[in-house]
């Protein structure tokens, strides 16, 4: 049967001799089950807006890998992922490609009876459980979130990339690396207040920069050992444990216990209650085991919220702190 796909952006300037990189490394994948990169690209940053990622023509990420700096871009081709990447690390970005983009994540294994979740499994087909194995820049990102509204963790995620991240390698203009944890190591906990982050998750920032080479290394370990190295980090909790499990370690059934909305939303969801606490969410997610993440993405991916109470959380403003 003939080949009816269209060609990929580099094939077609292979051909047409337009704008062709003859040395950037091409990897081509076929995912477990069939997906959208630009959806899946964003649950590896801290929300759009990231400066590390960027939609647009393809899914691109900005990576620091063991063996270099490297930007990733994704493009869909039929079933098939085409996969491009520049800088020291390309190759080694290419590796890692596929779990990058949950393309090892089969999502049929999640099997329930319930209907809300079965109609949120086929209106979302191709929400993934991805597996970046990059341990530190997740846990990075899931501490400044920690105890503050999302608005306030993604300016200041933002204002410290821009301050200290690089240009990114290849050709997506406005693309930055995620900051070095060398670099970070080296600052102290007042230097984080121009970018609107106060002294604990300064800290707690600065502990894991410091200790980034260790926390690498839970890619290595089970699922149980890596927690516990996780959270061995003075300021790092079973939630953002989690976040890192389901965006770094591939972990289907990790849950963010700790969360202001998560716990509303799954009693508001799966029981019709609008508000929960962390055991109520534990129990009308235990049905779902092993796959309790990727209930959670499922929601989320619908966009639930269940009802509003009561004024929103003041933004805070440290700068001058």
């Amino acid at each position: 049967m003939p080949d009816t796909r269209q060609p990929t952006r580099a094939a077609h300037d292979r051909e047409s001799g337009v704008g062709y990189r003859p040395q950037v490394p091409v990897r081509r994948f076929t995912p477990i089950a069939p997906l959208e990169p630009e959806r899946v690209i964003l649950t590896l940053g801290i929300g759009r807006g990231d400066p590390s990622i960027a939609v647009d023509d393809g899914a691109w990420i900005a990576v620091n890998t063991d063996a270099g700096p490297a930007t990733v871009r994704f493009a869909s081709d039929g079933d098939d992922i085409e996969t491009e990447a520049w800088g020291r690390g390309a190759e080694r970005a290419l590796e890692l490609a596929p779990g990058m983009i949950g393309a090892d994540d089969d999502p049929k294994l999640f099997r329930t009876d319930h209907p809300v979740m079965l109609r949120l499994q086929k209106e979302h087909p191709d929400v993934r459980i991805t597996r970046s194995r990059m341990v530190t820049a997740a846990l990075l990102r899931a501490v400044f979130g920690q105890k503050v509204t999302g608005k306030e963790a993604k300016q200041s995620y933002r204002r410290m990339t821009r301050s200290l991240g690089e240009p990114a390698p290849g050709p997506r203009p406005g693309l930055v690396l995620p900051s070095d944890p060398a670099r970070i190591a080296t600052l102290g906990y007042e230097d984080f207040h121009p970018w609107g982050v106060e002294r604990k998750r300064a800290e707690t920032l600065l502990e894991v920069a410091r200790r980034s080479q260790r926390l690498e290394e839970a890619n290595q370990m089970d699922l149980a050992d890596a927690y516990t190295r996780i959270t061995a980090l003075r300021g790092v909790g079973p939630w953002s444990a989690a976040l890192v499990g389901m965006q770094a370690l591939g972990d289907a059934d990790a849950v963010p216990i700790g969360d202001y909305h998560i716990p509303n939303t799954v009693a508001w969801v799966l029981a019709g209650e609008p508000r929960g606490d962390d055991g109520r969410m534990l129990e009308l997610l235990e049905p779902f085991r092993p796959h309790r993440a990727r209930a959670v993405r499922l929601i989320k991916a619908a966009g639930f919220k269940a009802p509003k109470y009561g004024p929103r959380a003041p933004l805070r403003s440290i700068e001058n702190i």
